[in-house]
């Protein structure tokens, strides 16, 4: 098996609070391979922001803390490098979408300015050279007039063009895994669709791994090759978009899944209710020592809320190790089949 582009291994981060340590992700371990998109799914408040940002190396210290785990990087561990190091990697070799471009793009600088920054930053290139690559990313990007956008405000924009903005400042240095964090916010669904077919032609011209997060299975199906389902910090089922899809394991999932609005093609009189998740993602410091979906879930065992649950091989193999495990396979953390865990083990993925 080829090594991953990408390599998160057990993963925790924790924040410090007035009633405590609170650990926001639990062991989170997945890989992303060249070229390939990974969707990370789940209901707000379930760790998909913060697993970009310590991606990033962006967790805000104090209160936050990565207190363990591994982030690789070609076999390099990023979680050993220092903040100047960290920054010669950020937009060259790893680039970010952020949710809102309103934002995250600056108001005072033309977007032209904005995208030449990242490139006279990393390359070390003219002003002149780094403005007509400049200009030459918001040609690839579809923004039409490229050369007089350029000189425009981001508040002279509408809300899709200064998203493509943002999708061509993470792409100007042609990093190698682009992380693209909610990136059709706020975005009429028409635009929305514009927007997915731009990462996906952009991530096939350039080659570049996306991971893609996202509360909607929509855009999973559509663009994803591979999906992680995240539920309060910690990843309940991952595998391929085809098999998770098609054949969801996890109650979670099959609830994410069954409150997407269907078309029919004969519809009746009678209107059927949109299914939904009963209750709220728990707070995370009140969560059970078993299952934090326990307390939400139609199909819970007695033991459910006692025993954490590993993410193991769905054919019951037990405490899989990812590295070893095909990366078509599916994985979930369920006690419905068989899994098993314990307090001192926590999550494994």
């Amino acid at each position: 098996m080829m090594n991953a582009l990408l390599e998160v291994r057990d993963l925790i981060v924790e924040f410090k609070t007035r009633d405590g340590i609170v650990r926001v992700l639990d062991q989170i371990s997945f890989d992303v391979n060249a070229g390939e998109i990974l969707g990370i799914v789940g209901e707000s408040g379930c760790g998909k922001s913060m697993t970009a940002l310590s991606l990033m190396g962006l967790v805000p210290t104090p209160p936050g803390n990565i207190a363990g785990g591994r982030i690789a990087m070609q076999d390099q561990n990023l979680l050993d490098l220092d903040q100047e190091q960290l920054r010669h990697i950020r937009g060259s070799e790893i680039s970010m979408i952020f949710q809102e471009p309103m934002s995250s793009l600056n108001p005072v600088f033309t977007v032209g300015e904005q995208i030449a920054e990242a490139l006279r930053l990393h390359e070390k290139i003219s002003s002149k050279e780094a403005m007509d690559r400049a200009i030459d990313m918001l040609q690839a990007v579809d923004i039409p007039e490229p050369e007089s956008r350029s000189k425009a405000y981001p508040h002279q924009l509408s809300g899709g063009m200064r998203q493509r903005v943002m999708i061509a400042i993470g792409l100007a240095c042609r990093p190698k895994l682009l992380i693209a964090d909610e990136p059709t916010t706020a975005l009429d669904a028409t635009v929305q669709a514009q927007i997915f077919d731009l990462l996906k032609n952009l991530q096939k011209d350039m080659d570049t791994a996306i991971i893609l997060i996202t509360h909607d299975m929509g855009a999973i199906a559509e663009l994803a090759d591979r999906v992680a389902v995240m539920y309060a910090g910690r990843i309940v089922e991952q595998g391929s978009v085809v098999n998770v899809l098609m054949e969801p394991k996890h109650p979670y999932t099959k609830g994410l899944i069954d409150c997407v609005p269907h078309l029919e093609t004969n519809p009746s009189t009678e209107r059927k209710r949109l299914t939904e998740i009963p209750g709220v993602v728990p707070a995370l410091d009140k969560l059970n020592q078993g299952c934090a979906f326990a307390p939400r879930c139609a199909q819970a065992l007695s033991h459910c809320n006692d025993i954490k649950p590993q993410l193991d091989s769905v054919d019951n193999a037990v405490n899989i190790e990812l590295d070893h495990a095909d990366k078509n396979q599916e994985l979930v953390a369920c006690h419905l089949y068989g899994t098993t865990g314990n307090e001192s083990q926590g999550v494994a993925g």
